[in-house]
């Protein structure tokens, strides 16, 4: 079945720190903590197939484990009890997320692989699994779909069901996979009224 993978990844943070472009020497190494992804039906219904929350536990340049600061726990809702119970290596999580794509491009709001692989995986010292070329913006679908640029630009991801009215569950934001259902109910949307169509995604 074609199928397309919306995900989203956490990545480690002080309060401050996108302002400071994680530059400062406080800052940690914006590697990830979480990922989250949906993966979506690109025939039929649109439904969604599966989803994907994984934990990864955060280490610095040395090997050493990173400690969650209260604004990141605060933010995203990750505990430290919650990478002691369900962190795993970086490589582990990242293999897991490869057989869950089942070989489908993966699109997140902005470029969420850089810091889940380019970022993370230099500092883990491990290879990408997955090319670059696997990888797209979800920004790309809406525009697409013809939501303003303007629009875009002040809308995150986890806001983006309410601005096209689309009913959901409950979500909360800044969890990854929350997130990304965000993103990936309202292409479900976009898709089944016909303001998205399938081939767009073999385009971009």
């Amino acid at each position: 079945m074609k199928s397309a993978v919306i995900f989203d990844c956490e990545f480690l943070c002080l309060e401050g720190s996108q302002r400071r472009f994680w530059c400062a020497a406080i800052d940690p190494d914006p590697v990830i903590a979480q990922v989250g992804a949906a993966r979506i039906a690109l025939e039929g219904g649109f439904e969604i197939i599966e989803t994907f929350r994984a934990y990864v536990t955060p280490l610095d340049r040395h090997g050493r484990r990173y400690g969650l600061d209260p604004f990141f726990t605060q933010l995203t809702g990750i505990t430290e009890d919650d990478i002691e119970r369900a962190g795993q290596p970086l490589s582990e999580v990242l293999a897991a997320f490869e057989r869950f794509a089942h070989g489908a491009r993966c699109w997140s709001w902005g470029k969420d692989e850089l810091n889940m692989l380019a970022i993370s995986c230099y500092i883990a010292g491990v290879t990408p699994p997955i090319p670059a070329g696997r990888f797209d913006n979800a920004v790309k679908l809406v525009l697409a779909a013809g939501m303003p640029v303007e629009d875009i630009a002040r809308t995150p991801s986890n806001r983006l069901v309410e601005y096209f009215g689309v009913e959901h569950p409950p979500l909360r934001g800044h969890d990854a996979l929350d997130d990304a259902l965000s993103v990936t109910y309202v292409v479900q949307h976009l898709l089944r009224t016909g303001r998205l169509t399938v081939d767009v995604f073999d385009r971009l």
